[in-house]
């Protein structure tokens, strides 16, 4: 399916969701994963933001194959968990076009677009009104 890549071999992907950005690095390895420096595990406590994390590598069967660094910044825990499924997925589309319509089909190439409302003037917040009386 897929032809050996070259040693020094590295694939680069940008995730971003909220506010947060993850600049991925894929490299040939056995599945060793940081964040910011730190194991992947170590940096993401919770299972179920790992899970999410590494859903592309997880669907495509590329887990064991790659060594990934990521950078990480903005946002939370969470938002920093579906850029780095982003820029994961990304990375793994550089690295193998073939694997386009598997990713693709999980919605992982995709940009969430959701973001904050922006606070708008003359309210407290975005959609909050303040308290209105006739007299």
């Amino acid at each position: 399916m897929t032809e050996p890549q070259p040693q020094g071999a590295q694939f680069l992907g940008t995730g971003r969701r909220k506010t947060s950005t993850a600049r991925v690095r894929l490299m040939p390895g056995n599945g060793k994963i940081t964040v910011n420096g730190r194991p992947f595990e170590r940096y993401f406590l919770l299972e179920t933001l790992r899970m999410q994390a590494v859903a592309p590598l997880v669907k495509t069967e590329t887990a064991a194959k790659f060594d990934v660094k990521v950078n990480v910044s903005g946002g939370g825990p969470t938002g920093q968990a579906g850029a780095v499924r982003h820029g994961i997925a990304r990375a793994l589309l550089a690295s193998d076009v073939n694997l386009r319509p598997a990713l693709k089909a999980e919605g992982f190439l995709t940009r969430d677009a959701r973001m904050k409302e922006r606070k708008k003037y003359g309210q407290p917040g975005a959609r909050k009104r303040f308290q209105f009386s006739k007299r």
